[in-house]
């Protein structure tokens, strides 16, 4: 928790205390919402689309916030609090952030990709854990204000702290990493997400690579070099820090030995080292290896890290088998492109002991101008020998379906406007032994299916 007086944050965030004989207050904490003030805590009103947190101030302080930040455009109010007046009270919020990360000398990891980097997240975390005194990324709060209120949650004797880092557009990573300042920066992959606002694949790994530009002059760069993208684009960079290559090329750093994966987990070696994780997905070997090889960096042993794998829980909605009496439903439907669509599919084609396994597939959002032809490819490639039926959801999941079409027979492929139908249409074909994988964008919310079927 920030501790600090208010002279000493006016300095910080380059603002003008207004209130001079407050100089000496101590603030203890700060918060951007009112629901979560605490005593002695710093306000800080952020202006967004649709709301001005100036407006929250007065309940603020009501609640026990000694003082607030002010943007100079707005009227400077008559409160009983300190003030202190700043240019941008956002640019200040990540102003005091960066200082308040500096202040605690805590190893910093900083990770993006287009999937996967929460996953590695979470498993690195775990591994971490079992040595350090270890802060992450809760949740999705990964943009421009939930780095700052990430790093604003760490306790200052933590000693490493993990920041998950997303972007729509060129130029957000680079704000993230330049407040962070990492010491280890990874790239997991590339994939199609954002393409509607990128353009095309190597756009959105350059805007990904803008992670290099806070990385410390010692620190270390780690990207997957199974990934054709980043291999391709890599190469328009001069990088000084230390790289590391992790994939199942023989040319890798980090060489990545596949061993097996079933709906059990998955189990792999790196050099004479073998890891068993409890994850679905035999991609999940690629946020392992990360995590791992990240952890060897901060000198943890075999042991060590083979406690953290074991122990590692990731974040729901995230490949996440949900067992019931007569079936189960494999939960991924926070997120979805081609690449993650695809894997997931490949991943219920190995997994064992189910008599029925039924798709039941959404949009997938933000691909561009590409969308319907990225959808229709995703359905041409499932396997009608190792699904029993396909069910879709949504405008552009029309297009899976149109792609299943050409090898699925009409009795076990439907698509359906609302997800109402849909439930229906599972418990019709559904029997003992069966298993069901939910997918689709986050904003498709996909889980309003599974809480219904989990009443079947």
């Amino acid at each position: 928790m920030l501790k600090a007086t208010l002279e000493t944050i006016a300095k910080i965030v380059d603002g003008e205390l207004i209130t001079k004989s407050m100089k000496d207050v101590v603030v203890c904490g700060v918060s951007t919402d009112t629901r979560d003030i605490k005593t002695y805590n710093l306000f800080i009103p952020l202006v967004g689309e649709k709301f001005d947190g100036h407006t929250f101030s007065f309940e603020a302080i009501k609640k026990g916030a000694v003082a607030t930040l002010w943007d100079k455009n707005h009227p400077t109010p008559y409160i009983d609090a300190g003030i202190i007046v700043v240019d941008d009270t956002l640019r200040a919020y990540q102003k005091l952030a960066q200082s308040y990360l500096h202040a605690t000398g805590a190893k910093t990891i900083a990770i993006t990709g287009s999937n996967g980097k929460t996953t590695t997240k979470d498993i690195l975390f775990s591994i971490l854990n079992t040595k350090f005194r270890v802060h992450k990324t809760f949740k999705n709060l990964n943009n421009e204000i939930g780095v700052p209120k990430t790093i604003m949650e760490m306790n200052l004797d933590d000693e490493a702290i993990i920041l998950e880092m997303g972007m729509d557009h060129f130029g957000e990573i680079s704000r993230l990493t330049n407040i962070a300042k990492p010491d280890i920066a990874i790239i997991t992959n590339i994939g199609d997400s954002h393409l509607m606002e990128l353009g095309t694949k190597e756009n959105i790994a350059r805007a990904k690579f803008e992670i290099l530009q806070g990385l410390k002059k010692d620190g270390i760069f780690i990207f997957n070099n199974d990934d054709d993208i980043l291999r391709e684009v890599i190469r328009e960079y001069s990088i000084s820090q230390k790289v590391i290559k992790i994939g199942t090329r023989k040319d890798s750093d980090v060489v990545i030995t596949p061993i097996q994966s079933d709906e059990k987990g998955s189990t792999f070696s790196i050099g004479e080292y073998a890891y068993s994780i409890p994850f679905i997905g035999k991609h999940q070997i690629y946020n392992a290896s990360m995590a791992i090889t990240v952890a060897a960096l901060l000198s943890m042993t075999y042991p060590e890290i083979v406690k953290g794998l074991s122990n590692a829980k990731l974040t729901s909605m995230r490949m996440e088998l949900m067992h019931f009496p007569s079936f189960d439903i494999l939960n991924d439907c926070y997120k979805s492109n081609p690449q993650s669509l695809i894997s997931c599919i490949e991943t219920v084609y190995s997994m064992k002991g189910y008599k029925n396994k039924i798709l039941i597939l959404s949009d997938m959002l933000e691909l561009g101008e590409q969308e319907e032809k990225l959808h229709f490819n995703v359905g041409a490639q499932i396997d009608k020998n190792k699904i029993d039926y396909v069910i879709c959801v949504g405008k552009l999941a029309k297009e899976i379906y149109n792609g299943a079409n050409r090898n699925f027979n009409v009795n076990n492929l439907f698509y359906f406007e609302n997800k109402d139908d849909v439930v229906k249409k599972v418990k019709e074909i559904i029997s003992k032994d069966t298993l069901i994988m939910v997918k689709g964008s986050r904003g498709m919310k996909l889980e309003d299916i599974i809480e219904k079927l989990k009443e079947i």
